[in-house]
């Protein structure tokens, strides 16, 4: 990409999105564009199909999703499954034909087998049943992941679909009923903090481990590998021998299959860990307070990101740090 390429990233309001906007700024790019869900509704295939044919970007990043925690997903299935293929299928085929140079399309690790082997590689995909509270979601973003691979394999395109571990940082989303762990938790203790509370409750065990990073980290990632990594690469560096991309980016002599990359920190931590980490950065003194009668979920989701490494970078944020940032937003953003 150049300074002055014609970038449109999609679902520029959200956590990942966002960050990827400053990224982008702060390494100057110059020629950014994106619209809001009321300028442009994704799931809408002719409004996306005049947006491509009006704005002709050169790159696209797809962070756009309709997403939420363990009882959003299990609440509204129907949603979360018709609205995210919609959204790919519209943004993915428009990219196709219009002929953008590079595509981004953003998952997540839920798409991998409930009792998948750990840490999870990319090889895990589709060898096992799921999750069932997100299996919706979980669906529809394996169908991202073969649409872009199944464009490029068909067409030559340059499709790059990668899988965020859990992710959390600023504009991330606190709203009690369909946020995520980190934000969840910082608002229950913040608020039972300010409000001079003895103790918080936290869903389930406190015995499953999760894997976190910081949205910020995530976007670096992802720009890399707009600037620097190719789907011939990602090909060369998930098979072994036998597989020579031609000129024409078609691939002959095997099978190319599961071309998507883990983007993570290769290190998780408890729930319970995790919650008395921002009691003490909060500063609550109260209990906190485990309710087994809620699910636990997943006991272990955790990510082998060597695959990332190999192709040349690695997180920098460690999870107090990230933490202690999130915390200093929250508290500036919601007075």
């Amino acid at each position: 990409m150049n300074k002055n390429s014609k970038i449109y990233v999609a679902g520029h309001r959200g956590l990942v999105g966002s960050a990827i906007v400053k990224n982008l700024q702060e390494k100057g790019y110059t020629n950014l564009i994106y619209k809001t869900h009321q300028e442009l509704d994704l799931i809408n295939q002719k409004a996306v199909e005049e947006f491509f044919a009006k704005q002709k970007p050169e790159y696209v990043i797809l962070a756009a999703a309709k997403v939420g925690g363990i009882v959003a997903n299990n609440t509204y299935r129907a949603d979360f499954i018709y609205e995210n293929l919609q959204i790919q299928n519209n943004v993915i085929h428009q990219s196709y034909i219009h002929n953008v140079k590079k595509l981004l399309f953003l998952g997540s690790t839920c798409i991998y087998p409930k009792n998948a082997p750990q840490p999870m590689s990319e090889e895990c995909l589709l060898t096992s049943p799921l999750e069932y509270t997100n299996e919706p979601y979980a669906i529809a973003k394996i169908a991202g992941i073969k649409m872009c691979e199944s464009y490029n394999l068909q067409y030559g395109t340059n499709f790059i679909s990668v899988m965020p571990t859990n992710l959390y940082g600023p504009n991330d989303n606190f709203d009690l009923e369909n946020s995520h762990v980190i934000p969840a938790l910082i608002r229950k203790i913040h608020d039972a903090k300010i409000n001079n509370l003895t103790e918080v409750e936290i869903w389930g065990s406190g015995k499953p481990r999760r894997e976190f990073m910081y949205s910020e980290d995530m976007a670096d990632a992802c720009v890399y590998i707009m600037e620097q990594i190719n789907f011939k690469d990602v090909v060369n560096s998930c098979t072994s021998g036998g597989c020579e991309p031609i000129t024409n980016n078609q691939y002959t002599n095997i099978q190319i299959t599961n071309t998507h990359l883990n983007i993570g920190t290769g290190s998780d931590i408890s729930i319970k860990e995790l919650a008395e980490l921002m009691k003490r950065i909060i500063g609550f003194n109260g209990e906190l307070k485990f309710n087994t009668n809620k699910p636990d979920g997943t006991l272990e989701k955790l990510t082998n990101v060597s695959k990332l490494h190999t192709l040349g970078w690695k997180h920098k944020v460690e999870l107090d740090v990230g933490i202690r940032k999130i915390y200093e937003w929250y508290k500036n953003e919601y007075k």
